[in-house]
């Protein structure tokens, strides 16, 4: 009789042994597959992280040497520019100086002026005959001109110096600025250098701008800004140094056409005081000569008086003797040789009267001429003296325009050792009197 034993089985189905096999075969090529896979991952992964920690070592490393060539670089830069404003300091106090220079010449000859035109204006003081076009008025009048032009010249010089001043001031200003923008971007450049990646102040920066379009100019825009910025301050300070040499040689050359202008006019001034003198001394001479005619006239006139009065009395003799001989009686009156005689006498010594009133007259109306003639000599002395005078003070005062060695020595003798080279030989009085002192 059978026997029956309950089993107990799960109600999922079962596989079978080849199944089985296949499924082990499936797992151990799926673990080698992800095995080779997880290999290759982790030797791809080494590779990618040793690469990317060197690429990162190498371009901080890059940058950083980047870095600290753009610090020296900026550093020259500015370096450069700090000599730059050095001497465009040192040039606009130059220019500042030589301006200075133009508007001090520019109240000299505000001076000169005033000098000169008083001169002109005393020397037309002279009178009558001596107020003359002379040359000495012309070389004033030409020294006026002279001053009045090398005026205007520097009026123009200062109004450029000013100008260029003002564009130096300019330059100066955005040279400034751009060595202090330098400052700051070595400041900035340098604190970056100084980071690295265990630093605190360091974080991201998400909204940070990476493409190529940004506001900064390239390189080479700023390379060519900077050395424009260095040329162009250089020609500018090139110019300005031009100037003022141009400028210190007009002054040169304009005191010198004063100088010899000045000479000039008093040169012209000496020797119209001299021909005044000359003319002075003539007229003393001829005012002598007319005193000694009018005196010798004078005596003239006396004597003809006293001849014309004895004349009277040897007519009155004559007459007299004329009208008795009318008495006589009878044919006693008769017209014999003394009456004849007595009659010629009569007539001659009228007609010596007549001659003698004449040349009376005329030796007064010629003295009368001699009186006026001498009149108009002092006149013209006094005149001349005057005109004289007023050259002589016109020469005192500009006297004050000569300084140094264009100085007034004390005496024309001193004068005349100097212009003549003869200081070794004779000594000036000047000198001989500090020895003595000495």
């Amino acid at each position: 009789m059978a026997k029956f034993v309950s089993t107990y089985e799960k109600p999922s189905p079962h596989i079978s042994l080849p199944d089985w096999h296949a499924k082990q075969w499936e797992l151990r090529q799926s673990s080698d597959t992800r095995r080779s896979e997880a290999c290759r991952l982790r030797d791809f992964s080494r590779s990618v992280r040793l690469e990317t920690d060197a690429r990162t070592k190498w371009d901080a490393d890059i940058n950083n040497d980047r870095l600290a060539d753009r610090v020296t670089e900026l550093s020259r830069w500015r370096n450069d520019l700090e000599d730059l404003m050095r001497q465009l300091l040192l040039e606009i106090r130059s220019l500042s100086n030589e301006k200075s220079n133009v508007e001090r010449e520019i109240e000299n000859m505000n001076y000169l002026l005033q000098v000169v035109s008083e001169c002109i204006s005393m020397r037309d003081r002279r009178r009558r005959t001596e107020l003359t076009y002379d040359e000495a008025d012309i070389q004033l009048k030409k020294e006026l001109c002279v001053v009045a032009n090398i005026q205007d010249a520097f009026i123009k010089r200062a109004q450029t110096a000013w100008e260029k001043l003002n564009h130096l001031e300019n330059l100066r200003f955005d040279l400034s600025v751009d060595v202090q923008d330098k400052n700051e971007a070595i400041q900035i450049d340098g604190e970056n250098l100084a980071l690295d990646r265990a630093g605190s102040n360091i974080s991201y920066k998400p909204t940070l701008p990476i493409g190529e379009k940004t506001r900064s100019i390239t390189y080479a825009m700023w390379l060519d800004r900077c050395h424009r910025v260095k040329t162009s301050i250089r020609d500018k300070m090139g110019d300005s140094r031009s100037f003022r040499e141009a400028t210190r040689a007009m002054r040169e050359h304009a005191w010198n056409d004063i100088r010899a202008q000045q000479d000039a006019t008093d040169y012209t001034l000496r020797k119209r005081i001299y021909h005044t003198q000359k003319a002075r001394n003539e007229l003393d001479w001829q005012k002598l000569k007319v005193q000694n005619e009018m005196e010798a006239l004078m005596k003239e006139i006396s004597r003809l008086e006293e001849a014309l009065a004895k004349k009277m009395d040897v007519t009155k003799c004559a007459e007299t003797r004329l009208e008795n001989r009318t008495y006589r009686p009878g044919h006693e009156h008769c017209a014999d040789e003394v009456e004849t005689g007595l009659r010629g006498e009569i007539q001659q010594l009228r007609q010596t009267k007549e001659n003698l009133i004449g040349a009376v007259e005329n030796a007064k109306t010629s003295h009368n001429g001699l009186e006026s003639l001498l009149t108009r000599i002092d006149h013209e002395l006094d005149d001349k003296q005057h005109s004289m005078n007023i050259d002589v003070m016109c020469l005192d005062s500009r006297a004050i325009l000569k300084t140094g060695d264009r100085a007034r020595l004390p005496n024309e003798t001193d004068r005349n050792i100097v212009l003549t080279r003869m200081e070794q030989e004779i000594p000036l009085e000047s000198q001989v009197q500090r020895t003595a002192s000495c």
